[in-house]
């Protein structure tokens, strides 16, 4: 029996991961198929968050350096329409989930708290990339919001939906 790691993120439900070597991706996907391997550093991993349904999350693999971290918040920025940098046990960082969520956004969500040091490191270039060190850093359409207080002064000031139907992450109403 092939040994399994559990990844447990609070408010989900956790999956079972099967102890792969790093670089067999077709392996992991063909013992878990909701888990795909992303071609930089980061895996992602879809779940079911309860009450809410499915949720992208993201934890980076143990072979990734500090010296392409920056590439790849740059590369994952850019890839999505909203990215949330996040801690699970944050407050802050799930008024700003739960927001997104009631808004019908399905953001990128990266949970710093579950990659051990690497999150660290992460959180460490993400403010040497914004001047943010604290969550949630959010980010739409590639450019850097800020965090709890600021994603909710858009809203209330109404420019958040206009921010995310510029990123493409709500359904224009035709």
């Amino acid at each position: 029996m092939a040994a399994t790691s559990r990844l447990t993120v609070r408010g989900f439900d956790s999956i079972a991961l099967p102890r792969v070597p790093p670089r067999s991706p077709s392996l992991l996907r063909t013992q878990i198929p909701s888990v795909s391997r992303a071609p930089n550093p980061f895996s992602v991993y879809y779940t079911r968050r309860r009450n809410v349904g499915l949720v992208k999350i993201r934890a980076m693999s143990s072979d990734s350096s500090g010296s392409g971290l920056e590439e790849d918040v740059k590369k994952t920025i850019g890839e999505n329409p909203v990215v949330v940098y996040s801690k699970t046990w944050c407050s802050y960082s799930s008024e700003v989930k739960f927001l997104f969520n009631r808004l019908g956004v399905n953001p990128y969500v990266v949970e710093l708290d579950q990659l051990g040091s690497q999150g660290s490191e992460l959180q460490k270039t993400l403010e040497s990339l914004t001047g943010q060190r604290t969550v949630p850093n959010v980010f739409i359409g590639g450019k850097h919001i800020g965090g709890c207080s600021d994603t909710v002064k858009l809203h209330q000031q109404g420019e958040l939906e206009s921010l995310l139907s510029e990123a493409g992450a709500l359904k224009s109403e035709s």
